[in-house]
């Protein structure tokens, strides 16, 4: 096996340290052929779907690729924007404010990028962009403030995967989660209190998720009670009564149970028990996307409304807010303690006893 060096590598390189934020990924563009594209490479995940490989290759080749990607292109192409996708929009502005921060914090020595865990851009590519840069030390915060093994643990099976193939490795750091880090709770109630004195405050907030299937939790992964304490951190940090505030998930898939209670039932069931306005607030999402704007914001609108409820709101991701920066600013600054961020090259000694071996370079 060949391992993959570093394109025109010069010995007296600056060493750098890297901050790689990534989130899941969204498709090149709203078609059925790109959508065809994200989707295979997504469910084909075994972090994702935990079927056995020639049965789900099956399924998922011979009928959900044959279906679902016109319909997830339809529901894409109601979201898209002139920038793209509103997952790559505000990434890729969380980026640019993160690393504005950081490289005034710590200097140039930072550099900072995003990556998707599916689709472009990839993080094989941008591992290979910051390490040819010169990054020698690398911090991977993947913007899931719950930890999975459908998100974060695949995320690391993505930078493993890369860094199999490397010769020279940098030295790696990762954050797991932050569902319960201070400034990010304080993050998520700023951002409900803001959208409150807006629009005042309904019967009910519900604080909707991303589900996993129920098994993965009898199984050990701590997603589920992850999101619970962000909830009732939140609930805690705005004052809110039992039975002001609920916890649910959303995005079901396939036929088997996943983690209760469902966003869309609840929604459907609740101006029967006398609640008749309702906010919803996805702190699993760190950034607004399809499953969001869509599926929360329109779909679900229609199932509350059309059971007799009178207002519904969608309180928007923390996006590129400043206090969101402000909490993975702090994050990032708790996770490199021990890295000399603002330390002069050594890339002078490198070259000296590269020169003394023979090298050109």
């Amino acid at each position: 096996m060949g391992y993959r060096g570093v394109e025109g590598f010069q010995h007296d390189q600056q060493d750098l340290t890297g901050i790689l934020i990534t989130n899941l990924g969204t498709p090149d563009e709203p078609t059925t052929p790109a959508l065809r594209r994200y989707l295979k490479e997504f469910l084909w995940d075994p972090r994702v779907v935990e079927v056995p490989r020639p049965i789900w290759w099956c399924i998922l080749n011979g009928v959900i690729l044959n279906i679902r990607p016109r319909r997830s292109a339809e529901a894409y192409k109601t979201v898209w924007t002139e920038e793209g996708s509103p997952l790559m929009v505000h990434t890729q502005n969380q980026c640019t404010a993160l690393r504005e921060r950081l490289q005034g914090r710590f200097g140039k020595n930072v550099m900072v990028e995003f990556a998707m865990r599916y689709g472009n851009p990839s993080i094989a590519s941008t591992i290979d962009r910051m390490q040819q840069a010169g990054v020698r030390r690398l911090l991977v915060l993947p913007l899931y403030p719950q930890y999975s093994g459908a998100t974060t643990a695949s995320t690391f099976d993505a930078v493993a995967e890369d860094f199999r193939k490397r010769r020279w490795l940098p030295e790696l750091r990762m954050v797991n989660h932050y569902h319960d880090y201070p400034p990010y709770i304080e993050a998520l109630a700023v951002s409900v209190e803001r959208f409150w004195e807006q629009h005042g405050r309904a019967d009910k907030l519900l604080m909707s998720y991303h589900g996993v299937p129920k098994r993965y939790l009898l199984q050990g992964d701590p997603y589920f009670c992850e999101c619970h304490k962000t909830s009732r951190l939140l609930a805690n940090r705005l004052g809110l009564g039992e039975g002001e505030w609920m916890t649910t998930f959303q995005s079901r898939f396939g036929r088997e149970e996943w983690l209760k209670p469902y966003t869309d039932h609840t929604l459907k069931s609740l101006p029967k028990e006398g609640v008749k306005s309702v906010q919803i607030v996805c702190p699993g999402f760190s950034a607004d996307c399809l499953e969001t704007i869509e599926e929360i914001g329109e779909e679900n609108r229609e199932y509350f409304m059309e059971a007799g409820g009178e207002q519904y709101d969608y309180i928007p991701a923390l996006n590129a807010e400043s206090m969101h920066i402000d909490a993975l600013e702090s994050l990032v600054a708790e996770h490199v303690q021990g890295w000399d961020l603002a330390a002069e090259m050594d890339g002078a000694e490198r070259k000296a006893h590269a020169h003394a071996k023979g090298a050109k370079q």
